[in-house]
């Protein structure tokens, strides 16, 4: 269960005041200071706390929880308000944007991005979703084009899955597509590839990391398995009703886009009042490899998408640099932003310090660190949290306000 939301901050309150504060899990803040920044260590959201609104039941690489940004924009926005994330992924900060009655905006150098976001923060009702999953040519027929994804399909279900591909690209192709047709196509891409019945393929790795179709005939007979015949209208209906079991949404879609976190030319100067993000830690992630079947489907040359992979770290500062000059031209005076990052290569990169860096000297002040402490670990040492030998798996949010 999530928690009740607070009354909005107001202006005599800040949020530092409301975090040192807290303790809505029992335990206090803990405030330490590294060069002058608080960092301020709790347990914000708990791991225990993982249900959130159905509609954010979309597989993605490197995405924080909805627990994350719904803390800060129940605290430091009001219905109508704009809140932006310049790399959206799957759009949990749209999502939960919409959820709470403000205004979504985001933008993502990935045009995946726009089209598994844009159907979830505008939701078309069910019925139309199972009169127009019924009134797609799946009898066309025609020979398997894709004959290397028979690795991850039965003929039968590659046949239906490349029909529906045609049918949604002309739909693109043509200025004919709605926003029914664009969530069907949203739902499709999370149900490329997986582990369950669920998916149309036969058992693969998680659906947020499509391996290749070499290493997937290596599974298959690894494993000694075939793909089964899938029914793709019934998967497709059976995720659609579990995205809007707890109703839908219906925002304003039009402020999302596809383009570099560090120029968003479509957001006016000083009209965001909050911005809540995670950019790609360095190197970790390589959202090229894992989308690639994704990028298929959605008719993307994944080869063309310029996500930005940074293997030094002062690389990466610079480019942070530039998108922190974006977010305070966009951001209101005294609006906020809450850039979440976390350590990388077995916890020996701390990145909020170069982002503390990348700030200096720009509109956006630094009003500290806040460090969401699990139950993992109960050390206050925020300098060497000794969970995260393998991963990311604190999250650390420089809080900035506009001045």
């Amino acid at each position: 269960m999530n928690l009740p939301a607070p009354n909005i901050l107001s202006s005599q309150c800040s949020i530092i005041d409301e975090i040192r504060s807290f303790r809505g899990f029992g335990s206090p803040t803990v405030v330490e200071y590294g060069q002058g920044i608080p960092y301020l260590v709790n347990e914000y959201w708990t791991s225990k706390q993982r249900q959130g609104h159905s509609l954010h039941e979309i597989s993605y690489r490197a995405c924080f929880k909805p627990q994350l940004p719904g803390f800060f924009i129940s605290r430091l926005t009001g219905p109508g308000d704009i809140v932006h994330d310049p790399f959206m992924g799957r759009g949990t900060t749209p999502i939960e944007t919409a959820i709470q009655g403000r205004i979504p905006c985001g933008s993502d150098i990935n045009p995946l991005s726009k089209m598994i976001v844009a159907p979830r923060v505008r939701t078309p009702a069910l019925q139309e979703i199972r009169e127009r999953l019924d009134s797609i040519p799946w009898q066309d027929q025609h020979p398997v084009e894709h004959e290397e994804l028979l690795a991850f399909y039965h003929p039968d279900t590659l046949a239906r899955l490349e029909r529906m591909r045609n049918w949604l690209l002309e739909k693109e192709r043509s200025g004919t597509m709605d926003g029914v047709d664009a969530w069907i196509r949203m739902v499709a891409i999370n149900r490329l590839s997986g582990h369950s019945s669920g998916f149309f393929s036969v058992y693969t790795m998680p659906p947020n990391m499509a391996v290749s179709a070499e290493r997937q005939a290596k599974l298959n007979s690894r494993r000694n398995q075939s793909p089964p015949v899938r029914n793709v209208t019934e998967i497709i209906w059976k995720k659609s009703r579990s995205l809007l079991s707890n109703g839908g949404v219906s925002a304003p879609e039009d402020m999302l886009y596809t383009s570099h976190a560090w120029h968003v030319p479509q957001v006016q100067d000083c009209t965001v009042d909050l911005t809540v993000t995670s950019p790609p830690f360095l190197d970790v992630v390589s959202y090229e490899s894992d989308n690639w079947l994704r990028c298929w489907f959605a008719g993307i040359d994944a080869s063309r998408v310029a996500i930005a992979k940074h293997r030094k770290v002062e690389d990466w500062q610079e480019f942070i640099r530039k998108v922190l000059g974006e977010l305070a031209r966009v951001t209101k005076p005294g609006g906020h932003v809450a850039f979440e990052v976390g350590e990388v290569r077995k916890g020996s990169v701390g990145l909020e310090s170069h982002v503390i860096a990348a700030a200096a000297g720009s509109p956006l002040e630094v009003l500290g660190v806040m460090v969401n402490q699990q139950d993992f670990t109960k050390t206050s040492n925020c300098w060497g949290i000794d969970n995260n030998r393998r991963g990311t798996n604190s999250n650390r949010i420089v809080l900035m306000r506009k001045s």
